[in-house]
């Protein structure tokens, strides 16, 4: 068995969304699949991936199209998914891939978080045969991974990174008599890889080159110039004038204008502006190369008024003056867009007089517009004028600058922004040259970069003016490289900089991108490819300066970039040091296990984290020398790739920089003394701490320790923890910063104790920078030499008692659970490091183990750190999943759902978490609701965590809760009490995870087990369905009361019980709650309508077809008047005031026989019929067959229903007026519709009752749809259809009714019945586009044409004329009713009208009475909505949407197959929105309404029976 489970990360599709600045990172190996989001499900999604395919290689611009996987074959979309397997690193623009890095004569994997980097300045290692013993010293500092400089030959300035021939290897590193190539830089890459385990990686340069380049000489076009960029030409003549603004000051010319070549205060500051403006600006004139020759202008516009009419294709017919900017940038070379003039500027007249004033009136705009660019260049150079003043602040005054001394054609008062490879002359001549081709091709722009500026715009391309604004910090020892946006554009620089990455790419592993944020993005994506194709597993490295993650983000997806730079130097102080640490890797101690298979969330980049890079200040002058060790134990302590530059280890006191440095690195000899500069060893500077810190973090990362901790102890002492998840040890490093020289500072003489939970095995390292008498530093001429004052004194793996930085250790307890180790100190001083490897105490540890040997059952990613238990309890000896097979369905009620109202009945109620809030449920679901938001966040600061830790209140409710009820779930229950024993021994901060990992084991074993006990449509169902099945579960149980009346003795397979109050045996059915939390429990759980509405998706679709027999018979029994209860109470405290239930109870007693195999048996099953008689009290004298009970609930409605409810009054109902207790349902004569009711009570589903004094709405019903209700007539017709076709089955004996009439008695046929109705429906239910249609009685009232009435009939006759969802559901229960072109229309006014994201609006938004926002707590005097009046007059009722959705799948398939494929697509759509709140939905439901537009109703049922039903048919449709 694998140790570890196969990974799997979805990528949900989301329509237009834009991901390009969101980070996703991926292993080798990993699974990625790509699912519909809602904005896409039912829609024909292709998906295209430029991944290449197994065996292939990867081209950016080669995408191939992805197989769709659909697991159930259902036209559900919700488990559809394509599917990647991630075998090789590349970078499409998404999502990153890390490669795979080997090292070692066994070729083994290094980690990307064991990599311990040191960079060298390549020019300082010598000649080749010297390397090896230079670069010793980073493997006996135990570092893995050696970072080169570039190792091309460099350009004059003497750069790293201003080259002068991409191609050639510096012939510097060749002695005499020898001319070393790549091949033996590539043997010696090698060489470190396999003997020394070093991976090699170097610098990549694109953005730039050497000014001395040979090749750029060659090839101008190549950079920036003025005749392929001639925007730069203004910033050139200013260039040049700071040029000879240099000359002039180094030959005193200035000395009458204050300004010296010394520049020394403020004076000389202000004079340099002085002559700015004063003398260089107004000379040269920049303002004229964006501006228009007027008189050229004008004069040409005269011309044109004599013979020409303005041409409006070029203008659009626009007027506004066009200005044309000149491409050749030439002064006054801007033109004037004629068209424009003359479309703008039009005469009056033709007369002399005429056009002499349009020309003025152009004369005037022209010096206007010359104004304003006159304007815009002041602008530009007064931002140039404080550049250029900043630069000499900086070079000239500053402390922390070079401190240049005076202005001199070597060091001048600026850095020159382009070339000038010709002899010194004036300016004016200078300025000549700019228009002559062949030499102005050669004054080539300088880079450098930009503060603050955007990453992703190329500064040197049209429309930037950082060059004229002279804010470029410029580096004028490199030409800007100027690609165009392909190849073809500069074909030779794209084949020479390739040929540099072939030749990087084959030598070395990986390479850092330099100046990464200056780089065109598309010249380094091509050339990253390039490098991919030469070594696969490129590792890529880049620091970046964009100052937002968003951009860093562009960079990591469109280059691959493996690992970002990160510094610690960037921190301020030791609390931000430890924040870096936190922020750039590993998950927190205690991290719950996360599921193999999850949602791809977004990432922060990979972290290179070091102490300081290798072009940045030296921490000694920044800090102190003292910080050099806990600093860096800092840096080895975080979860990622760390590292450092050489010379920081040495404790070199000054930068050593990438430009001026010109002395040779120390070799390594193992016996150098510290006062040798040409040799290091480990007794110089920190090195034999970094070597101790370095195979530290590497053993830290290898083993898996990737959970982590950052205690500020105080305001200079950071602890950080590494822990390991599978073992549960840890490490531990206390390390105290020393940002100031103790010896001038007052740091505090007493240190806090620190308080290690767990086990001290060991103290791995403890060490501390101490002064030593070998001299003081003094810089050598040859070496980069370091401190010899100081060093390291370093003790490892020593026993505790050992320690000489620890006083006293003390062990307390924290309870039974919580081994604690109190740690005092007695010579932490500043620049102190010391480490502890803790594990748990020794009983812990064995728990711990034990717990994961139990868990492997669910996962084998726990087999390690597992232990087998020497005294497992019986329990645990059988599996959860052998144990749960023993429950019911109902079981699974108690197991995992059940609400407060439903616990409290119980005697007890859901787990309350103070000042926080309860569970939904008390049943499993309630707990994982919570957890899955907390899971993935790893919020363990969550009161659930808190509540965990303080103790085992929740643990004991969630196992004695079951172990209470006995049974079945009683052995559950005492499987998770013996867990729950060893959980509650380990240490507290642990128990969140491992009760979290126990619960997801239980819960998903539940989930399998309830759905085998289901249909097979279920079974092989989407995660879709599943989650819809689930509702079965949670409505379907049973409680400490019957809620269903007695089922015949007769029957067979009715379960029983013994009442634990009386003991005596019990019915204990199954029965329906309506909807969660308010209709659960009591007398209000169970309802007549809402039971058979939501009886065939919850309990036929999902095969749990004996328990909806029981219901079918209970109900059957409760018969009265030829109706079955609204609120059953039993059946002894029914209510009879509703004219549809008994409707929808023969609409299940038809589905039960259609669906259930043999399910036409149920006929004949007897039936305890409580009210033999409407005056009977409740007993049980006969048991008569169902379909008698049936037969008499249809011949009652023939002869004609009309009583008065019991007991009516207050006391049932205190807002009904007295006339809406009677209750009336009969069949009409003529055209066999069901009808009944008055308008003061409501006998439909859309039940509302005024109950506001305020509005005098009280006691009168919001919609009364007295008359014939659509879905009732529907429902009645089916249901006197199916018991004709019965009847000539033989299935059904009764063929006819008897009834008395006008004092006679009658027979009326079911045929006869059945139709009338059908001859008479559309007739007087459909609302034609006719106006004269004979058979609209009332087209006053029309207000929506091609729909079907609402009702018919209604005492308020335009109420019939309403626009509402409930002719749907007569269309799905009897669409023979309906011609298919009319219903097809009429559904398409209700998708227009009514549907909305979840649900059905009740009503038409465009009636008068319409409100979408149901608020039963508003009481004012507005009648149509004072106390939720609008109930159903606009919110959106969810359970309408699937008869709605139904009946477009049924109409549809009729029409053909293209209409059928657009609704499935329009059906999908939809029920993705359901999809989505169902999985986010703590309560595991769907809603009972929304308000308008689908936002949340607070006063909606949370999870409602038949919202759940109707979607879960509609599925079970498609």
């Amino acid at each position: 068995m694998s140790l570890q489970a196969k990974q799997v990360r979805v990528l949900v599709l989301r329509d237009m969304e834009q991901l390009g600045r969101t980070l996703f990172r991926l292993d080798q190996g990993f699974e990625l699949q790509f699912r519909l989001g809602p904005t896409l499900q039912g829609k024909h999604v292709r998906v295209h991936t430029n991944y290449p395919a197994p065996g292939e290689h990867f081209d950016r611009h080669t995408f191939r199209a992805l197989d769709w996987h659909n697991p159930t074959g259902r036209e559900d979309d919700s488990d559809k998914f394509y599917t990647i397997v991630i075998q090789t690193t590349c970078s499409s623009g998404y999502v990153v891939v890390d490669p795979v890095l080997r090292a070692g004569a066994d070729n083994h994997h290094v980690h990307l978080d064991c990599i311990t980097i040191q960079t060298y300045l390549s020019k300082c290692l010598g000649h080749l045969d010297d390397w090896p013993d230079r670069l010793r010293v980073a493997k006996e500092s135990g570092y893995n991974m050696i970072h080169f400089t570039p190792l091309q030959m460099l350009g004059k300035s003497r750069s790293c990174y201003s080259l002068a021939d991409q191609l050639s290897l510096n012939p510097e590193f060749s002695p005499p008599g020898k001319n070393y190539t790549w091949t033996d830089v590539g043997e010696l890459v090698q060489k470190l890889k396999k003997e020394w385990n070093m991976i090699c990686i170097t610098d990549v340069v694109y953005n730039h080159t050497a000014a001395n380049s040979p090749w750029i000489k060659e090839h101008p076009e190549c950079g920036y110039n003025l005749v392929n960029s001639p925007h730069l030409r203004p910033a050139w003549v200013l260039d040049r004038a700071m040029w000879h603004m240099t000359c002039n000051m180094a030959d005193a010319k200035y000395t009458a204008n204050g300004l010296p070549a010394q520049v020394q205060n403020e004076g000389h500051l202000n004079a340099i502006r002085d002559v700015l403006w004063g003398q260089v600006f107004p000379k040269i004139k920049l303002w004229e190369f964006f501006q228009v020759r007027i008189e050229s202008a004008v004069e040409e516009f005269r011309d044109l008024l004599t013979d020409e009419k303005p041409d409006q294709k070029k203008t659009g017919g626009k007027q506004g003056l066009k200005i044309i900017q000149d491409p050749k940038f030439r002064r006054f070379g801007n033109e004037v867009d004629m068209d424009s003039v003359l479309e703008t500027f039009v005469p009056h007249s033709h007369s002399t007089q005429a056009i002499l004033e349009a020309c003025n009136r152009l004369w005037g705009r022209l010096e206007e517009i010359n104004k304003e660019q006159y304007q815009q260049m002041i602008h530009h150079q007064e931002q140039a004028a404080n550049c250029i003043v900043g630069n000499v602040v900086y070079e000239r005054l500053a402390d922390h600058g070079p401190k240049l001394g005076p202005v001199t054609r070597k060091d001048p008062i600026v850095t020159s922004y382009f070339t000038f490879p010709f002899e010194e002359k004036s300016l004016e001549d200078d300025l000549k040259m700019m228009d002559q081709p062949d030499k102005a091709c050669h004054f080539l722009a300088h880079n450098g970069w930009v503060m603050g500026d955007d990453p992703l715009r190329n500064f040197a391309e049209p429309g930037s003016n950082v060059y004229i604004r002279r804010e470029l910090i410029c580096w004028g020892d490199s030409v800007k490289l100027r690609y165009g946006d392909k190849p073809d554009d500069c074909p030779y620089l794209w084949a020479h900089m390739q040929k540099y990455t072939e030749i990087t790419a084959k030598h070395f592993a990986g390479v850092r991108l330099d100046n990464c944020h200056s780089t065109p993005l598309h010249v380094a994506e091509y050339m990253l490819d390039v490098a991919r194709v030469a070594m696969p597993s490129l590792y890529v490295v880049a620091e970046l300066f964009t100052g937002s993650e968003d951009l860093d983000n562009v960079f990591v997806n469109k280059l691959g970039i493996t690992s970002l730079i990160r510094e610690a130097m960037s921190a301020g102080d030791s609390h931000e040091e430890g924040r870096l640490v936190y922020r750039y890797g590993g998950e927190p101690v205690g991290a719950f296990v996360q599921p193999s298979l999850r949602p791809l969330m977004p990432s922060i980049a990979h972290a290179m984290f070091l102490d300081v890079t290798h072009d940045n200040e030296c921490p000694i002058q920044l800090r102190s020398a003292y910080d050099s060790l806990p600093s860096s134990a800092i840096v080895s302590m975080a979860c990622c790739c760390s590292g450092s530059t050489r010379g920081y280890d040495e404790m070199v006191p000054h930068q050593i920089s990438v430009v001026k440095e010109e002395r040779f690195y120390p070799k390594w000899n193992p016996d150098a003394k510290a006062s040798s500069p040409g040799e290091v060893s480990l007794m110089t500077g920190i090195i034999a701490g970094k070597l101790a810190l370095n195979k530290m973090h590497q053993d830290l990362a290898s083993k898996g320790f990737n959970q982590v901790y950052v205690d500020q102890v105080d305001e200079d002492i950071v602890a950080v923890t590494r822990h390991c998840p599978s073992t549960h040890q840890s490490v531990v490093a206390v390390c105290r910063t020393a940002f100031h020289n103790p010896k001038h500072h007052q740091y505090r003489k007493e240190v806090p104790p620190m308080f290690i939970p767990g086990k001290i095995d060991e103290v791995v390292l403890e060490a501390r920078v101490i002064d030593r008498h070998a001299g003081t530093y003094k810089k050598c001429e040859k070496y980069i030499n370091g401190m010899p004052e100081y060093t390291v004194e370093i003790k490892e793996h020593i026993q505790l008692k050992d320690s000489g930085v620890v006083k006293h250790a003390g062990v307390t307890s924290k309870g039974s659970s919580e081994f604690v180790q109190e740690i005092v100190f007695e010579r932490l001083t500043p620049g102190s490091v010391i480490a502890f490897r803790v594990s748990l105490d020794p009983r812990a540890q064995e728990l711990v183990g034990v717990i994961r040997y139990h868990l492997i059952q669910f996962s084998p990613k726990y087999k390690l750190g597992s232990l087998p238990d020497q005294d497992t309890p019986t329990i645990l000896e059988t599996p959860l999943a052998q144990i749960m097979s023993k429950l019911t369905l109902a079981d699974m009620n108690m197991l995992l759902f059940r609400c407060d109202s439903e616990e409290q009945e119980e005697g007890g109620g859901c787990y309350n978490i103070p000042s926080w809030t309860s569970f939904k449920y008390g049943g499993l679901q309630g707990l994982l609701s919570v957890m899955a938001d907390i899971r993935p966040k790893n919020d363990l600061g969550h009161p659930v965590c808190d509540n965990l830790r303080q103790g085992d209140w929740m643990i004991d409710y969630v196992s004695n809760r079951l172990v209470s009820r006995g049974g079945a779930l009683g052995e559950v229950g005492k499987w998770l009490k013996g867990m729950f024993h060893y959980l509650k021994h380990i240490p507290r901060y642990l128990i969140p995870c491992y009760f979290d990992a126990i619960l997801v084991g239980a819960y998903t074993t539940a989930l399998d087990v309830t759905f085998n006990k289901m249909s097979s449509f279920v079974q092989n169902g989407s995660t879709f369905v599943k989650l819809l099945a689930l509702g079965s579960v949670q409505m379907c149980g049973v409680g400490s009361f019957p809620a269903l009346p007695p089922l015949s003795l007769a029957l067979p397979d009715v379960p029983y019980r013994l009442n634990k109050s009386t003991g005596k045996k019990e019915q204990c059915c199954v029965s329906l709650a309506a909807g969660l939390p308010h209709f659960s429990s009591g007398i209000f759980r169970c309802w007549g309508r809402d039971t058979f509405i939501a009886l065939r998706g919850l309990m036929l679709v999902t095969g749990r077809h004996l328990e909806a027999r029981n219901i079918i018979l209970a109900f059957a029994g409760t018969l009265r008047h030829g109706l079955i209860p609204n609120l059953l109470g039993e059946g002894i405290s029914a209510r009879y005031n509703c004219r549809d239930a008994v409707w929808w109870w023969m609409q299940c007693i038809q589905d039960y026989c259609t669906l259930v195999p043999e399910g036409t048996a149920i006929l004949h099953c007897p039936v305890v019929r409580m009210y033999p008689h409407d005056d009977s009290e409740p007993h049980a004298p006969g048991t008569p067959p169902l379909c008698d009970v049936i037969h008499e609930a249809m011949t009652r409605h023939m002869q004609g229903i009309d009583f008065r409810e019991r007991n009516a009054g207050p006391n049932i109902d205190m807002h009904m007026k007295d006339e809406g207790f009677n209750v009336v349902a009969k069949v009409h004569r003529y055209t066999g519709f069901v009808y009944g009711g008055n308008r003061f009570n409501c006998g439909t589903w859309m039940d509302k009752m005024g109950e506001s004094d305020k509005a005098r709405n009280k006691g009168m019903p919001a919609t009364p749809r007295d008359g014939s209700a659509v879905e009732m007539v529907g429902l009645s017709k089916s249901a006197v259809r199916w018991l004709v076709e019965l009847h000539k089955k033989g299935l059904f004996p009764h063929s006819s009714m008897k009834i008395h009439r006008d004092g006679k008695e009658l027979k009326v046929s079911y045929e006869d019945w059945n139709h009338k109705i059908q001859v008479n429906f559309e007739n007087n239910f459909y609302v034609s586009h006719d106006e004269k249609d004979p058979n609209e009685k009332h087209p006053d009232l029309v207000h929506k044409r091609g729909i079907y009435k609402d009702s018919h009939g209604a005492s308020s006759l335009w109420c019939d004329y309403q626009l509402r969802p409930n002719f749907c559901i007569a269309m799905v229960v009897a669409p023979e009713l309906f011609t298919v072109e009319r219903a097809w229309k009429a559904l398409e006014v209700a998708e227009k009208k009514l549907l909305g994201p979840l649900g059905m609006k009740t009503l038409d938004p465009d009636d008068m009475v319409y409100c979408g926002v149901y608020d039963n707590a508003l009481d004012n005097d507005n009648y149509n909505v004072a106390r939720g009046f609008n109930y159903h007059q606009g919110p959106e009722w969810l359970w309408p949407i699937g008869y709605f959705l139904r009946a477009k799948l049924y109409f549809a398939k009729k029409l053909g197959k293209e209409t059928y494929d657009q609704t499935v697509y329009l059906v999908k759509s939809i029920l993705s929105q359901h999809y989505v709140h169902l999985e986010r939905s703590s309560w595991k439901g769907l809603p009972e309404l929304t308000n308008e537009n689908g936002q949340n109703c607070p006063f909606s049922c949370e999870s409602q029976a038949w919202s759940i039903s109707t979607v879960l048919e509609v599925l079970h449709d498609m």
